[in-house]
């Protein structure tokens, strides 16, 4: 896939995984209208792709995404303004909702819908130097690209009200104290980190790893009993697939599995 504001590089040391990088380090990658449009296309397009079993999102330069870039917004007209944003809805969404795990990869400011992005992924590995932030309220508006909701699941109501009312940043060990990041690394070591997570996921089934995303992320969201039905009908699923044969073969003639996602 060849973009203008992102890069999308598949991993030759680990065959499966896919890089998404925002690419616009000269602006700490702040998202303009071709960047939404490509992330959307980018996200339709590995959704489709049984070869792209894990991706990273991560960001060029010192900064992961500083948010919306404001200058191109600067005098936009309402009309502009609601279709820009609804093709942000539809990038967002396709990136929370892709089939295959997501990680984000941050270094640096991950501000307003950059922020939102990275909570857009499964989880986020975060180097020191992160911070975050959404700051809307201080530009007369409020979160639009899912932070709201996303905080309030990871950090809980009251905490998550805290940082949305007031639009301060926190950095990464505060992120990680919150439930924001799942773990902090050495500044410039969160993709290196990411990319070793990405490679367990790789030894897994990929119908495993797909279904348990489903469920996990859609029965996160409804009671106990309507979650719990979901992982059953996906466990049923999985009962009668090659892979589950190949799984446990592999386990009782002591080799590693040949996965065929099948």
């Amino acid at each position: 896939m060849d973009y203008a504001t992102i890069l999308v590089e598949k991993q030759e040391s680990a065959p499966g995984v896919t890089v998404v990088t925002l690419n616009r380090p000269a602006l700490l990658n702040a998202m303009n209208t071709r960047m939404f449009e490509e992330l959307l296309d980018c996200a339709r397009t590995l959704s489709h792709d049984e070869s792209a079993r894990c991706m990273i999102l991560t960001g060029a330069g010192r900064s992961f995404c500083a948010g919306a870039d404001l200058k191109e917004r600067n005098g936009m007209d309402d009309a502009t303004w609601r279709r820009q944003h609804h093709t942000i809805e539809e990038a967002f969404l396709a990136f929370k909702d892709l089939p295959q795990p997501i990680i984000a990869a941050v270094e640096g400011h991950a501000y307003a819908g950059g922020m939102e992005l990275a909570l857009m992924c499964d989880f986020i590995i975060a180097s020191n130097s992160a911070r975050f932030a959404l700051a809307e309220v201080k530009r007369g508006i409020m979160p639009g690209g899912g932070g709201i909701q996303n905080l309030v699941r990871s950090a809980g109501m009251r905490r998550a009200k805290q940082y949305l009312f007031t639009g301060d940043a926190f950095d990464a060990a505060r992120a990680e104290a919150l439930g924001v990041v799942n773990e902090v690394t050495a500044e410039g070591a969160a993709l290196v980190r990411a990319l070793d997570i990405a490679r367990s996921i790789l030894e897994a089934a990929p119908m495993s790893v797909r279904m348990a995303k489903l469920t996990a992320s859609r029965g996160g969201e409804v009671d106990f009993h309507t979650g719990y039905a979901l992982d059953i009908a996906a466990y049923n699923v999985l009962v009668q697939s090659a892979d589950r044969l190949e799984g446990i073969s592999a386990f009782n003639e002591k080799r590693k599995p040949v996965w065929k996602n099948r």
